[in-house]
């Protein structure tokens, strides 16, 4: 089966004291992989401002606009369609040796082969007071783990925007319970590398017609390296194993690699920056 995407994404940018020269970063293309094929896209902004596309150095589509003219208003708008394939993420076998997966896991090679995505940032680190508020087990499986953790993740934050920003720390999440979908996934990543499972921060989008919890901007949720295995993706703001609803634009090691917006802006004054993302499912294909 295809699912047929529509997205829109769109951003308004006001500056107080008006803006003389500035430089965007968008980080917004959906990425092209073995489960979702982008058709169509097409980016603009009210300005007539040209666009530039290059590859970041995690290997993903950005597109940077650069404007030296004094405005106080900017808007940029985004529209892509997709194919999204819909994949059974339950389509492999358990081992029949947990314990040797977790050998596996203590290894030296995987470790360094994974280093990236074991490593603590600031935005996923576990306080020294939470280091064991979670721990693996090694009678079942690294995936049964990683379910059980996407479960309990899900039932440990309520979900709740304004309350956390997208530098909010783990010790504050894990204490005023309250956060949206990046501050489940920080956790869940902290969790899974805290028990030394790769995980990585994924930033997409999320068709939200059966009902799933996201806000009005770019959804996120995670990937762990499961051996032999591969790369599963895990939303804990859902409870859910990602399947063709989650359209993926990147990934990283939080959300510091995969903020949707970056730049630099010459202004005196303050800044506000409003988005709105709309998923739309278009048509459904047979195979």
């Amino acid at each position: 089966m295809f699912y047929e995407y529509e997205i829109d994404y769109d951003t308004q940018n006001s500056y107080e004291k008006g803006l003389k020269e500035a430089f965007w970063q968008f980080l917004v293309i959906p990425e092209e992989n073995d489960t979702q094929e982008v058709t169509y896209w097409h980016f603009e902004n009210d300005l007539g401002e040209r666009n530039s596309v290059s590859v970041n150095g995690l290997g993903f589509k950005t597109v940077q606009v650069r404007s030296k003219k004094e405005i106080g208003h900017i808007e940029f708008n985004a529209h892509f369609k997709l194919v999204k394939k819909e994949i059974n993420p339950f389509d492999f076998e358990l081992p029949l040796d947990s314990k040797k997966e977790f050998e596996e896991l203590q290894s030296l090679d995987f470790r360094v082969d994974h280093e990236p995505f074991l490593r603590n940032t600031p935005l996923t680190h576990l306080p020294e007071q939470y280091a064991s508020i979670y721990l693996f087990d090694n009678k079942i499986s690294i995936f049964e783990n990683l379910q059980a953790l996407n479960q309990w993740v899900f039932e440990k934050i309520y979900f709740k925007p304004g309350v956390t920003s997208v530098d909010t720390l783990m010790e504050e999440v894990i204490e005023k319970r309250n956060g949206v979908c990046q501050d489940f996934t920080h956790l869940f990543c902290a969790i899974a590398k805290k028990n030394g499972v790769p995980a990585r921060y994924v930033s997409g989008y999320l068709h939200q017609g059966s009902g799933f919890f996201g806000d009005s901007q770019m959804h996120a949720w995670a990937e762990a390296f499961v051996p032999n295995v591969g790369w599963i993706g895990f939303d804990p703001t859902n409870n859910l194993l990602v399947n063709h609803n989650h359209i993926k634009v990147c990934h990283g090691k939080d959300y510091t690699d995969c903020a949707p917006l970056k730049g630099v802006v010459y202004t005196l004054g303050k800044n506000e920056t409003k988005y709105s993302v709309s998923v739309k499912a278009a048509q459904q294909q047979q195979q």
